[in-house]
């Protein structure tokens, strides 16, 4: 168990430290920009590059390395689909030596030997994405055949297979304007499997994001939101976060974080202070030291005045940065650390 394993307790008595402080606290990673479906909010598969294009598994090393000078970081190592790499549980587990990775992945190609891999590694969450209800849909929108009934089977297996029970996986939800009627048979799924549920708001701004399919929603969604969690306690939400969806639709988006408090690492170590601004290369983590790839990141003037996405990853990220009300806290352990 984690919570009796000393390093754990050690990472996360630095994590508390970075929330405290207002540093760097989240990074996505992207250990590849390859993808085997093609979903249409998504524009990876049109600018994947070849495997010798992206970091080794040694590179990576010293980036988990290189970012744990900044603390201890909650890292979502992503893709593109991350488990296109074989040696996916391996870069688990160089950063899960300072810091604490989620996993997410779309499950195609999640297996029980895998599962364990990644579970022994160190990996602390993972989430698989699932939009739709049914098949039907879900397919239609990864454009892949069978890509409903993988991701269920990816999310029986990991729960299956979770040292720590089935409460370490949750299915990912994006919201659309076309799935919101959707938000409870999806929770029922994720209920009926013993997981969790987590939700995060589209972004087709950026150069990996794309409106050529779906479209975020356009009418407030908070309070249906919050009933939904009354009605399903699984469902693992940052109020001020879902709170702050009806206020970003509003055009009332607060000054963010982005390369203060997060920041975004892509396949090739190019550091930028989040996903939506991948095209503003700060510095590369994985040649320069980290004293210049802060300061590089932390200079740039751009993310202060962005209000181009309100997804979870900035959210969340900016609730707990600096010094977060109780209810964060509380929303913190209760949701996201059980």
């Amino acid at each position: 168990m984690h919570s009796l394993d000393p390093r754990f307790l050690w990472r996360g008595a630095r994590l508390l430290g970075t929330f405290l402080s207002g540093g760097i606290s989240h990074a996505n990673v992207q250990i590849t920009n390859r993808c085997n479906m093609r979903c249409g909010f998504c524009t990876f598969p049109q600018r994947a590059v070849r495997p010798d294009d992206e970091l080794t598994l040694d590179d990576w090393r010293r980036v988990a390395a290189t970012l744990a000078e900044a603390g201890s970081v909650v890292v979502s190592i992503e893709g593109g689909e991350p488990l296109l790499r074989d040696d996916a549980p391996d870069i688990v587990a160089a950063f899960a030596e300072a810091h604490h990775p989620w996993l997410y992945t779309n499950g195609w190609y999640v297996t029980p030997p895998l599962a364990h891999r990644l579970w022994d590694a160190g990996v602390l969450e993972v989430g698989v994405s699932i939009d739709y209800a049914t098949a039907a849909r879900h397919d239609a929108s990864r454009h892949t055949p069978g890509a409903f009934a993988r991701a269920v089977d990816a999310v029986r297996t990991l729960a299956a297979t979770s040292p720590r029970g089935p409460t370490r996986v949750h299915i990912l939800s994006i919201l659309f304007e076309d799935n919101l009627a959707e938000l409870e048979p999806l929770l029922e799924l994720s209920g009926s499997l013993g997981v969790k549920h987590m939700l995060t708001f589209l972004s087709t701004t950026g150069i990996y994001r794309s409106g050529a399919a779906q479209q975020a929603p356009r009418e407030p969604v908070s309070a249906r939101i919050h009933a939904l969690k009354r009605r399903y306690p699984h469902l693992a939400i940052f109020r001020s976060y879902v709170d702050g969806i009806d206020r970003f639709l509003a055009g009332e988006v607060p000054p963010c974080g982005a390369g203060l408090t997060g920041m975004n690492i892509d396949h090739r170590g190019a550091v930028s202070p989040c996903i939506e601004l991948a095209h503003l290369e700060a510095a590369n983590i994985a040649r320069e030291p980290w004293s210049e790839v802060r300061t590089k990141l932390a200079a740039l003037p751009e993310p202060r005045s962005c209000k181009r996405c309100w997804t979870l990853c900035r959210g969340a990220t900016e609730a707990m940065a600096g010094r977060p009300r109780l209810r964060d806290w509380k929303d913190f352990f209760s949701e996201f650390v059980q």
